[in-house]
């Protein structure tokens, strides 16, 4: 139905005037009635009320009518006549030229670059960048994903505090002659906390030798971090194998790097270099073809690296690049501390060669130096590795050394012989204890990885003035107070005066008229706090544990036993009821009968904390 030339719209509509009937009119006949009636001596109240609209809405029909006839009273388009903010033509060329130059750049960084280039005023904000791309056909509007918010997120705060390291593959090579395609991988690592990526190397084969030789060249071109982590992968650990010392934990521990590895299965720990990973495959390799030799790989990659570092914004950096907040060692601290890298620096990953032109000779690869064979006797001593578990409670040859949780996935190293372990964090000693190990134990520990040990980790024996040393009265809950701190030195030291030895990194608690060393704790104290220390003085010579037996009385039982360090000793029924003195070591229980010496190896660590016969007296001379 057609009215006046306009398309009718059928309502049904009462006109409450005498004389008018319930009639179905189009919207056009609908307001032109109504102005009628207005017209014809209605109030515009009465009229709105009868159609049930507005006083404004029949008095704005009235206006259009006079003004433009009754083509005035058809519907009119609600767009408004001009959009202040709306996006200029240039705006939108130069938000689609960015996308389709990085197809996978978003709004935000899209919208950061415009800002920063100064090209464009007013900068659009990331939905308008993101209402233009969609558009244009430049994304594909989706469902707006929920962030996750049950990972635990950290960073350090300094560069070179810790690197994270990986391998990742997806280089695709493709062999000239035959065409044949293999897959080559990257060893791939960056600061945690600039993200700088501080190495990108392409190797053939991610062997534990090509990888070691990719940290050390990061190692000579940026220092070394303080920190290295890394997952469980050969190439880094021997955690899961027979718990030796591989080529890259050698580098760490020549080089004072604490190197820590995360627990199975956890590839969030790794969150930083895992998320790199994904850049690299999106930005990188996802669209590139087959490279015909790992150098232009590497070629590729290393233009690719150098935008990613100095150019393209992080969104985890507040837009800034990784090379903002980067800095590495300076030239003259690594002059001083040195760089040492056994066997690898100077050393390139072997690269692919047809095999009709490989020399046999150059084929074989060089021989990887291993440390000599570990010969242990009675003076001998062992180091070797182990990684820290999630509880911090680490087991040693039938012994418990606690680390605490915070050295979780944390490589340490244990120097041991059958008197003292030390064990040691980057180089820095953080416990000592008696030796529990035996001469077969230490034996053992060589055979699975373990290496001959070099000099003790314990300090000089002239003071230098680094390290000082005070009295104190250790509480019955075995606490010392030191510059506001209080120190847990061992509760079965309650009650007794000891001398505190402070160093650098660590606290050694010693009996001060022996010299004899009862217990290493780590040193919480700044070196403000030390100075203010209550009756502090240069140190000493350094204590030293003790090696003697002790010599202790124990009372034969009716069945001819005795209890010594919690280790049953039978001697016999016709000793019932008699005291015989025994001499207790580290590794034997030596018994005087009547001038009969009886020895027996003893099977426990644990300490001797009585020492008479009857009168139970405790001590605590062993540690």
């Amino acid at each position: 139905m057609a009215v006046f030339g306009f398309s009718v719209r059928v309502v049904a509509v009462r006109v409450g005037r005498p004389g008018l009937a319930l009639v179905e009119l189009s919207v056009v006949e609908q307001r032109y009635r109504a102005v009628l009636a207005v017209l014809a001596g209605a109030t515009v109240t009465e009229v709105a009320a009868s159609l049930g609209v507005s006083r404004q809405t029949v008095s704005g029909w009235k206006t259009r009518y006079q003004a433009s006839g009754l083509a005035g009273l058809a519907d009119r388009s609600r767009r408004p006549g001009s959009c202040p903010h709306q996006a200029s033509a240039e705006v939108e060329a130069a938000v689609c030229e960015l996308r389709r130059e990085h197809p996978r750049w978003g709004p935000r960084r899209i919208a950061f670059v415009l800002e920063r280039s100064g090209a464009i005023a007013p900068v659009p904000s990331r939905m308008t960048v993101y209402r233009i791309l969609v558009r244009h056909g430049l994304v594909e509007p989706g469902v707006r994903r929920r962030k996750r918010s049950d990972y635990k997120r950290w960073q350090r705060d300094e560069p070179m505090q810790l690197w994270q390291m990986d391998i990742v593959g997806g280089v695709m090579l493709v062999d000239p002659v035959t065409g044949e395609l293999s897959e080559a991988k990257v060893v791939t690592g960056v600061d945690d906390h600039s993200r700088y990526c501080v190495i990108a190397s392409v190797v053939e084969r991610a062997t534990g030798r090509a990888v070691c030789s990719a940290f050390a060249g990061a190692l000579e071109a940026f220092g070394v971090p303080e920190e290295v982590l890394t997952d469980n992968g050969k190439q880094f650990t021997d955690r899961f194998g027979h718990g030796g010392e591989v080529l890259f934990d050698r580098i760490c521990r020549e080089n004072g790097i604490a190197h820590r590895l995360t627990q199975p299965a956890s590839p969030t720990t790794t969150g930083k270099v895992e998320r790199f990973h994904q850049t690299l495959r999106r930005e990188l390799l996802d669209d590139c073809p087959a490279f015909e030799s790992v150098e232009e790989a590497q070629a590729a990659l290393d233009a690719w690296v150098r935008e990613y570092n100095s150019v393209r914004p992080h969104q985890a950096l507040d837009m800034q690049s990784p090379a903002d907040r980067f800095a590495p060692v300076p030239e003259e601290e690594r002059a001083v501390l040195g760089l040492r890298v056994p066997g690898v620096l100077g050393l390139v990953p072997q690269q692919r060669t047809p095999a009709a032109d490989r020399d046999p000779v150059e084929a074989e690869p060089a021989p990887v130096p291993v440390p000599g064979v570990v010969r242990v006797d009675e003076a001998g001593a062992v180091e070797f590795e182990r990684v820290v578990p999630a509880s911090g409670n680490l087991q040693v040859a039938g012994k418990q050394f606690w680390l605490g949780p915070s050295r979780a996935g944390l490589t340490v190293t244990f120097w041991a012989d059958t008197r003292v372990i030390h064990v040691l964090v980057a180089g820095a000693r953080i416990k000592t204890v008696r030796s529990h190990l035996s001469v077969v134990d230490l034996g053992r520990l060589a055979a699975r990885g373990g290496r001959a040990a070099g000099p003790p980790p314990l300090p000089a024996g002239d003071s230098d003035g680094a390290a000082f040393e005070v009295d104190r009265v250790v509480n019955n809950s075995g606490l010392v107070g030191l510059g506001g701190h209080q120190v847990l030195a061992a509760e079965i030291l309650g009650g007794r005066q000891v001398g505190v030895r402070i160093d650098d990194e660590t606290l050694s608690f010693f009996d001060p008229s022996s010299r004899e060393l009862l217990r290493v704790r780590p040193n919480p104290l700044t070196g403000e706090e030390v100075r203010r220390l209550r009756g502090l003085r240069p140190a000493g010579p350094p204590p030293r544990p003790r090696v003697e037996p002790v010599r202790v009385q124990r009372k034969v039982s009716a069945v001819g036993t005795v209890m010594v360090c919690r280790q049953t000793v039978s001697l016999g029924r016709p000793y019932a009821g008699q005291t015989v003195t025994i001499h207790v070591s580290d590794t034997t229980i030596t018994v005087d009968l009547d001038g009969q010496i009886r020895v027996i190896r003893r099977t426990t660590d644990v300490p001797v904390r009585n020492v008479k016969a009857n009168k139970p007296h405790k001590i605590s001379d062993v540690v």
